[in-house]
């Protein structure tokens, strides 16, 4: 089996799960956050529409660079409506998928790095980063949002199996 084969089944699963949580995202409480330290609702809302697109960045370059030498360090955007972060997370996980399903296995295990100023963070096959710092990341911030939601009294639907919200899959 082809490393694609493997992986686009669950990519597939997995946005259109985050799809279903980024759809309740509430309007009206973008700039909601449970601590000083946290992230806004908008803001990780936002955070995870744009991973996907890191999916793209992982599978068509060798590298990134969050803070290049005599560039600007990288920002997370910020999107002000919920059409605008379903825009952009539809956007970012269709390239995604697209150029992951057209790489061969060659291509997956050719090496990434995570850089700042230059300097590597990390090296890892092109597949690992996939599933690291690109799927793994996107869940991480995903269950992030699904506790935001849930203390802003929103209705999460299922994930993994029912939630308390809709009893069913």
């Amino acid at each position: 089996m082809a490393i694609r084969d493997a992986i686009l089944p669950e990519f597939d699963m997995e946005m259109g799960t985050t799809r279903k949580m980024l759809e309740r995202v509430p309007e009206d409480k973008l700039g909601w956050k449970p601590h000083d330290k946290s992230m806004t609702l908008g803001v990780l809302a936002s955070h995870v529409a744009e991973i996907p697109g890191w999916g793209v960045a992982t599978v068509s370059a060798d590298s990134f660079d969050v803070n290049p030498p005599g560039g600007s360090t990288y920002q997370t955007p910020n999107h002000a409506t919920r059409d605008a972060l379903l825009k952009s997370f539809d956007e970012n996980a269709k390239k995604a998928r697209e150029l992951i399903a057209s790489m061969d296995d060659g291509a997956f295990m050719q090496p990434w790095s995570l850089l700042s100023g230059g300097q590597p963070m990390f090296t890892m096959p092109k597949a690992a980063v996939l599933r690291s710092f690109v799927m793994n990341h996107l869940f991480h911030h995903r269950g992030q949002l699904s506790v935001y939601l849930r203390m802003n009294d929103v209705a999460l639907p299922s994930v993994y199996g029912p939630t308390a919200d809709e009893g069913k899959m």
